[in-house]
């Protein structure tokens, strides 16, 4: 009898290399900053944005990317993660800079530095130009191939920035699982998880320095609905917080992409856990996949 997975991908950092588009979000970010929103000098920003980056670096277990009062993610797990992060510690760090922001964005949906911060990243991703990992093409077309697996781009957008640049990779209509939200932290979530060293937990611990909240109520919605629809479902992505830490609460295999900013401590977890697998090379996926399923 055939099974079938699902092979849950993400797009930013996994099958883009974002380590090569993080500059430019970063100064198109700082540029809206300047001059739409704090009304300050952009080379000031700039130089404010350094030091503040500087500072993560000395000690990235100290500074997270926080919703809703819950950690979504720490700082050093991603290119496009440090930038946000860095973006929103230094508009918190600056009483001026937070009353604009609140002035900016009036409506909150989460707070308003997270909400400005949410705004830079979708819309200057948006204009970015594709840049996939060389692999990737490749990768999905012999997924897409494959009589075992179906591939789906995961992805926090709506989808139509990630379906448009996917369409240059010429593959045909790829499925994309988008709108997952995975920052979106749910303090009031009355789900609980089985650990088998803590019983009932919302809380993945991994280290000494850190922990990985696993209230994602918006996340985990998305991975649920899919799951009824196959054998069973794999994700592969470049950070553990946002996308890989739920899946292997839920029992879902989880590969970690081993990017040139992969931090040690996100490595060591997963390869360490029974569901975990590190990925070293993209093109090695389906190998991994066939071996593992």
């Amino acid at each position: 009898m055939s099974v079938h997975f699902k092979v849950i991908l993400d797009y930013d950092g996994t099958l883009t290399a974002e380590e090569k588009q993080v500059a430019t979000l970063a100064a198109r970010s700082l540029d809206t900053l300047s001059t739409d929103i704090l009304h300050v000098p952009c080379v000031h920003l700039e130089e404010e944005y350094q030091a503040t980056r500087r500072a993560l670096l000395a000690a990235p277990h100290r500074y997270r990317w926080e919703v809703n009062g819950l950690i979504a993610s720490y700082c050093d797990e991603g290119a496009f993660i440090l930038n946000t992060t860095t973006l929103q510690t230094m508009l918190r760090n600056n009483p001026d800079y937070t009353r604009a922001v609140a002035r900016a964005f009036p409506g909150t949906q989460y707070d308003p530095v997270v909400d400005c911060t949410n705004y830079l990243f979708h819309r200057h991703t948006a204009e970015l130009e594709p840049c996939f990992r060389p692999e990737a093409r490749a990768v999905l077309a012999e997924l897409s191939a494959h009589p075992s697996f179906t591939p789906l781009v995961l992805t926090n957008s709506l989808g139509d920035k990630v379906q448009r640049n996917l369409a240059t990779l010429d593959l045909g209509e790829l499925v994309i699982l988008g709108d997952t939200r995975q920052y979106e932290m749910d303090p009031a979530w009355s789900r609980w998880f089985s650990h088998p060293g803590l019983g009932r937990t919302q809380v993945l611990p991994v280290d000494e320095h850190h922990q990985v909240d696993l209230r994602r109520p918006a996340y985990y919605r998305a991975l649920e609905s899919e799951t009824p629809m196959a054998d069973g479902l794999v994700v592969i992505a470049d950070t553990l917080s946002l996308p890989g830490a739920l899946p292997l609460v839920m029992g879902i295999p989880f590969f970690l992409l081993r990017t040139p900013y992969t931090p040690d401590w996100c490595l060591d977890f997963v390869a360490a856990h029974p569901l975990g697998r590190v990925l070293d090379d993209l093109a090695d996926l389906l190998d991994l996949l066939v071996a593992c399923t």
